[in-house]
Order: C-alpha cells, then structure tokens, then sequence
C-alpha cells in the first residue's frame, strides 16, 4: 500500500499506458455480458475495471479493490469524468473480501496474483466468489519483464545499494504456461484456457524509463535508498539507457481465463 500510494504520482503517465493496454486486454478476453456483476482485486487506478464497466454497460456492476487509496482516488476520478456510475473503487485486501459464494459473473485480477505467498489460496478465494457458468481472468508477467532495462536497473541498484537488491522477483513463480496452468488446476479449477503474448513496450527516451521505475513497486527501492542514492542511481540508468540505444523493453504477458461449470 505504502510503494502503490507513493507511485500513484506516476501510475498513470504515458510510459506507463502498458497498464491500461493489458487490462483491456484482457476485460476483452473475458467477453463479458451486458449486465454482468464483476470484481477487479488489484484493480489500481482502474485499468481493468473500467473497462470492465463499460462493456457491462449500466445495467451491470464493477467493485474494484485495492490497497492503495491514491490509486482508487485516480480511478474514481477516471469513472467520474467518463460517467461511469455503475463502478465503485473499494480500499480492501483481496485475501479477505468476505464477498458471499457465487457473488460474481467474473472475478478480474491483473498484475496482484503474484504478490501473496499463498497464490493457490487467493484463486480458491476467488474462484468460490465466481457463479456457476462465471470467468475468472488472471494476468501475470511472461519472462524477461522490462528487459534489457530492468537489468540495467538490478546492476545499478546492486552498486549503490546492495541490500535493495534482489535476485528473485515475486512474479518470477508463474512465467510461463505450465506453471500457470499447474497453479489453476492445484487450486482446484480445472478448465482454464491459458496463453502466452509475447511484445514490447516502446520507450520514447531513457526518461521513459524512471517514470515507469518511480510509477511501479520499483519505487519502494527508490524511497529506501534515500535521495542521494536515487539522484545517482537514475544518473547512471538514464546514461546506460542511452548510450545502450534502449528503445523498447519486453513486455510478456500470460492470460489465464477459467470458466466455472
């Protein structure tokens, strides 16, 4: 809650409209019905739920939830200006709703799987909210996020402070189909359609590159080293960005759709 509200400063910039196109994305995968009741936990500043609520129209239903009110002060923001009445953006932790069984036609949750330890538990959760003949939409990060970028940063961090440093990312469990997949059917939902989309994301300048940094959970690396640290750390990740000739970075993603009998 504490990186997110920091980054909500951020969160919606164009560098990073990748947040926007993935939600889309995969509201579009859903199909979702006029009418339809939905939930989006991890819902950020509403890049799935709101569109999300436009292809239920009026007559349907969008809560979304998450930790961080900045993010749900942008995305009610963004409801109000488009008119959206039917969407409501809730502060809750979604491994306790206390939603009633079979609340939802769809259950949404994009870019969040991956932050609990317990991700079969969160899809049991979820999946006991989805009524019978329901979806729910899971998306993950592929392999090789924010490359050749993200390495530079992990090198940079590693230099100027190496207790920030991490080898291990949490979404770094469910990068591919197959454990994706196994982690459904280990939850107890056995049909889901699960698929790999492999692209990039343009960076118009290495600037591109610390606005996405300082509008993500890389920020919490970013308020803990402190400004000194920060000035250089952008420094030189801006001048490798640059003399690298960085231009793009991988965006992989993983859409599981499941569908309850």
């Amino acid at each position: 809650a504490i990186t997110y509200n920091a980054a909500a400063d951020h969160f919606d910039e164009p560098a990073l409209s990748f947040w926007s196109r993935f939600g889309s994305a995969t509201v579009d995968r859903l199909a979702l019905p006029i009418g339809a009741n939905v939930l989006d936990v991890a819902c950020g500043s509403g890049a799935s739920a709101l569109p999300a609520a436009i292809a239920v129209g009026p007559l349907g239903s969008v809560t979304g939830i998450d930790l961080a009110e900045n993010l749900l002060s942008l995305g009610r923001k963004k409801a109000e200006s488009s008119g959206l009445k039917h969407i409501a953006f809730r502060s809750g932790d979604m491994t306790s709703l206390g939603f009633a069984d079979e609340s939802f036609d769809a259950v949404i949750c994009v870019f969040g799987i991956f932050f609990v330890a317990d991700m079969e538990g969160l899809l049991t959760e979820l999946w006991r909210m989805v009524k019978p003949g329901g979806k729910m939409a899971i998306t993950t990060w592929g392999p090789d996020l924010f490359a050749p970028a993200y390495d530079i940063w992990r090198e940079v961090v590693k230099l100027e402070s190496p207790d920030l440093y991490t080898t291990v990312n949490p979404w770094d469990r469910i990068t591919d189909t197959a454990s994706v997949t196994n982690l459904f059917h280990s939850a107890g939902i056995p049909h889901v359609a699960v698929t790999a989309e492999y692209g990039t994301h343009p960076l118009r300048g290495p600037e591109d590159w610390w606005t996405l940094v300082m509008g993500s959970g890389f920020r919490w690396s970013v308020e803990k080293m402190g400004a000194e640290s920060a000035a250089r750390v952008r420094a030189e990740n801006l001048r490798r960005i640059e003399s690298g000739g960085i231009k793009e970075i991988v965006t992989n993603v993983i859409y599981a759709i499941a569908t309850k009998e």
